[in-house]
Parts: C-alpha cells; structure tokens; sequence
C-alpha cells in the first residue's frame, strides 16, 4: 500500500454513500438481532416443544418477521419516492407562478413608471 492510498480522500458524495451503507447494514443487523429475540421470546412461550421444534419455531419466526420488515420498508419507500414526486411537482408550479407574478409586478411597475413620466411631463409642458 502506497503513501498515496493512506492519504486519499473520498469525495462528500461519496463520503455520505459509504455512510449511509454503513449505516443501512447496522440497522439491517439490529432488525436481525430484535427479530430474532422476538421469536426467541415467541417460542419460549410453547414449553411443549422440543429443543429442536424450539429453534425451528424461532427461526420461522424471525425470518417471516423480516420479510414483513422488507415489505413495510419497500411501502414507506415508494411512498416517499411519490411524496418527493408530488412535492417537487408542487414546487416547480410555485416556481413558475412566482416566477409570472414577479414579472407581471416589474412590467406593471415599469408601466406605471413610463405613464406617470408622460403625465408629468405633459402637464409641465402645458
């Protein structure tokens, strides 16, 4: 490994992508670890069971509890997706009425200027 690889510096994007990955695999652990308490805690419940019965239930159970965890994160993902969508939709309708009403109010104003001046000027010229 070279001096150059030790001092190489990643870019704010990129920097902010390594985070959140970082960030997206711990919460993807702590899921994993809760769901599998969970199911722990679910199948200890059933004393009947058998040592292995036992396992195979807590397993089931963690694994269907994290297909539910995929399924409600994919609903609230596309849900935010259109949000942004309908929101950024919005936003540029505002921008562009802003944008007519700031150019109607300097013309107006431009206007009114240029017809005071001629009214002034023609009653001083009289």
């Amino acid at each position: 490994m070279s001096q150059d690889d030790d001092t190489r510096e990643l870019s704010p994007q990129a920097a902010a992508a390594t985070v959140n990955e970082v960030e997206g695999f711990l919460l993807v652990q702590a899921e994993w670890d809760t769901a599998r308490r969970e199911g722990k805690e679910f199948a200890d419940r059933l004393p009947w069971l058998t040592t292995a019965q036992h396992e195979e239930v807590a397993r089931v159970y963690a694994e269907q509890r994290m297909r539910l965890t995929r399924r409600m994160l994919r609903t609230v993902v596309s849900r935010a997706h259109s949000l942004r969508d309908e929101y950024e939709n919005r936003y540029t309708v505002l921008r562009v009425r802003l944008w007519k009403l700031s150019t109607l109010a300097v013309c107006s104003a431009v206007l009114w200027t240029v017809c005071l001046t001629t009214w002034v000027y023609s009653c001083l010229g009289e």
